[in-house]
């Protein structure tokens, strides 16, 4: 029988112990008894329980102290107390403590049953929850930027060398690119890192807001400031401020950033006393920044003060070979996120998204694949799961060509030597994205006259 969790039951009464004991185990539990309290805690300190039973009232050591030592131990652990001197002082209690259940005696054995093969189902589901956490955090904690194209590795490699000198950047690129996730990479590989990370787009809020969000305020600075508010500068002290279209702040807001950046202090809304900061300051924008520098929309001397490195993310149509590569990253990751089983995107929706310009670069890739995730039924991403803009894209891909339309035989061409070419000439992993073996493969480019890269 397979073994359903692991039980540990105190009860100072020798048959009840023995009872209980042979009834969980023809359960299919893998059961330890415990005659006392100070046997139990012994057991407790040298093992982890599923599920612990105990009796309320017993000498030297309670049920009480059986529970806290349970929860000292693994929160996971779920215990239930059993006694023969039940009052609703002694339930609330068990309660408060975390108890996952309280029986009176005498019990029904059916009743122990049920009750313990709920407190396994509910260890399994926060077992579940906390792997499912683990892999979200794995896709949203520390950060991942997936790329081969070499402009973006060149680019990375030049993060990494400029994340540990504490210098400010200032990154630039189309909306969607991936900005701050370039913003949270520096960080994370900084000496900063388990210090904070706070993000604000300057384009979000109007002048006097933004004042308020940055640098703070004076409990009775204006009407409403019941309390003193620390701003994002002096929050994220240790750690770094991700400044968000920088170029949409006002002059005067420039102004007083500037001088924030220079002395490394600020001064709250209504203070008088200056507040010393250790901030690091990464800027982004999707504008020209020497452009707005030049027309005097945005200060040199602080775009001098922010553009010590600069990174410029390209968009996504010039990212060669990413697409299917962000595709299946993206698709693992929603569904984790959605508990589906969705894993795999049809060659003909791989072959209509690379077909598309993504004027919203990866941010609409990503949410191309949540949505094919989320409406999918099967396990496949197919053409019919993408957005309605894409699927009328895969209509006109099979139009006439040159005033004929094309042979089937043509298209596979074309589609093979496309898929080649994403693959970066591995005849292998092509074969395996075409759904076909290596040697079909290799028949299909002999039968085509096409060499073994495609052309």
């Amino acid at each position: 029988m397979q073994n359903r969790g692991k039980l540990l039951i105190v009860e100072d009464e020798k048959i009840a112990l023995k009872n209980l004991v042979h009834a969980m185990k023809k359960e299919g539990y893998e059961v330890s008894g415990a005659q006392n309290g100070t046997a139990a805690l012994a057991l407790i300190e040298s093992q982890i329980f599923d599920v612990v039973l105990t009796d309320l009232r017993m000498e030297k050591v309670d049920g009480m102290q059986v529970l806290k030592k349970c929860r000292e131990r693994s929160m996971e652990t779920e215990v239930i107390v059993i006694t023969g001197y039940a009052t609703t002082e002694s339930a609330v209690e068990a309660m408060k403590g975390g108890a996952f259940y309280y029986i009176a005696k005498p019990f029904r054995l059916d009743e122990v049953r049920q009750v313990v093969g709920e407190a396994i189902e509910k260890i399994g589901l926060k077992r579940e929850n906390r792997q499912l956490r683990e892999q979200i955090e794995n896709y949203e904690g520390r950060v991942k930027i997936i790329s081969q194209d070499p402009h973006m590795l060149r680019l990375l490699e030049m993060a990494r060398q400029v994340a540990p000198t504490d210098c400010n950047v200032l990154i630039t690129g189309q909306s969607g690119t991936g900005k701050e996730l370039f913003a949270r990479y520096l960080h994370y590989n900084s000496a900063r890192a388990d210090e904070p990370f706070l993000a604000v787009n300057c384009g979000a809020f109007n002048e006097q807001l933004l004042s308020n969000e940055l640098f703070g305020h004076e409990k009775g600075a204006f009407t409403g400031a019941l309390t003193l508010k620390k701003g994002l500068i002096e929050s994220a002290a240790g750690g770094t401020l991700f400044l968000d279209e920088i170029t949409e702040m006002s002059p005067a807001m420039q102004v007083k950033l500037l001088r924030v950046i220079q002395e490394r202090e600020v001064l709250r809304l209504g203070g008088v006393q200056t507040v010393k900061t250790d901030v690091r300051y990464i800027a982004a924008t999707n504008r020209d920044m020497q452009e707005v520098s030049k027309d005097g929309s945005f200060r040199q001397d602080l775009y001098f003060r922010l553009n010590v490195v600069n990174l410029h993310i390209p968009p996504l149509r010039e990212r060669s070979g990413d697409l299917v590569l962000l595709c299946y990253f993206f698709l693992k990751k929603f569904a984790v996120l959605m508990k589906k089983e969705v894993t795999e995107i049809s060659p003909e929706a791989l072959a209509v998204l690379d077909g598309y310009d993504f004027p919203g670069n990866v941010r609409e890739l990503e949410n191309v694949i949540e949505r094919g995730v989320a409406i999918n039924t099967g396990n496949t991403i197919e053409v019919a799961h993408l957005p309605d803009n894409l699927r009328e894209l895969s209509v006109r891909a099979f139009k006439k060509k040159e005033g004929r339309i094309p042979s089937l035989e043509e298209q596979e061409k074309a589609y093979i030597r496309w898929v080649l070419k994403e693959m970066g000439g591995n005849q292998t992993v092509a074969a395996q994205m075409l759904g076909i073996n290596r040697v079909s493969l290799w028949r299909k480019l002999k039968s085509y006259e096409m060499d073994e890269g495609g052309a």
